[in-house]
């Protein structure tokens, strides 16, 4: 009896054991199998969570569960932290997409276990530890950068700027109503560098904006490439998932019925 119970105990709880690791084994492999139904969508700079509307009607349309983080943008760890507790209400595997700015944030965030790929929209997509600013600057300097004003430690947009070249495409009336909901940025805050890249080890799509003014979208091309991320060309300025929402809606159900 004695050496019953050191190698597990009485039969009965030894099979009580066995029972309950073989029911978690059951369940994990049966998350794995799940279809993903949910999303978490990620804004960028001079934005928020408002940008993603037209996206958000049409995956709910489709069944999908999205919630839509809100980023402080603040600092890069203050983003992080907002995405991680969205992704912390999330019941099962979960798509994270990232606009401009926000793919630094999904790169910092992505390995979360939920998470089954990344979806970066003319996102930026930095390398671990890596200088994006130092990237960046071995491409042409886009034209809405003349038409960022800091104030107080913060920066935003001028109404030109936001209008002709960050969302270049999109209605006038719209345009302006974006510019009216942007939100300020820290100006230290693209100096940030991620700690890891998510993209390395997660399935990765990539929606480049071929008519982009704000990212270079021959860096958005590179950094689609380097990541080897299923990819997609729009003709369109850097805020497609406004202008182009069903083709931004599409590539994340890709995502989706890939994981």
């Amino acid at each position: 009896m004695a050496r019953s119970k050191i190698e597990g105990g009485s039969p009965l709880n030894r099979r009580a054991i066995l029972g309950t690791a073989l029911a978690t084994a059951l369940v994990g492999r049966a998350w794995a199998r799940a279809p993903v139904r949910n999303v978490v969508l990620v804004h960028g700079a001079w934005a928020d969570g408002s940008c993603w509307a037209d996206v958000v009607v049409r995956l709910q349309a489709a069944g999908y569960s999205v919630t839509v983080v809100q980023n402080p943008l603040t600092s890069l760890a203050d983003d992080v932290a907002a995405t991680r507790r969205a992704l912390a209400l999330q019941d099962g595997p979960t798509v994270l997409v990232g606009h401009s700015w926000g793919g630094v944030v999904i790169t910092e965030a992505g390995l979360d276990p939920k998470v089954t790929a990344l979806v970066y929209v003319a996102a930026r997509a930095p390398d671990a530890g890596e200088d994006f600013a130092a990237l960046a600057a071995r491409y042409p300097t886009t034209p809405v950068r003349a038409g960022v004003v800091t104030t107080d430690g913060y920066s935003r947009l001028t109404e030109d700027a936001f209008l002709k070249h960050f969302a270049g495409d999109v209605p006038a009336a719209r345009a302006r109503v974006l510019y009216a909901a942007q939100q300020p940025i820290a100006a230290d805050l693209f100096a940030s560098r991620t700690t890891v890249a998510a993209w390395r080890s997660k399935p990765s799509y990539y929606a480049v904006s071929a008519q982009d003014e704000t990212t270079s979208p021959d860096l958005e091309r590179f950094l689609a490439q380097r990541m080897k991320a299923t990819t997609i060309e729009l003709p369109s300025s850097h805020v497609s998932m406004i202008s182009h929402p069903q083709a931004i809606v599409e590539l994340i159900e890709k995502a989706a019925k890939a994981g």
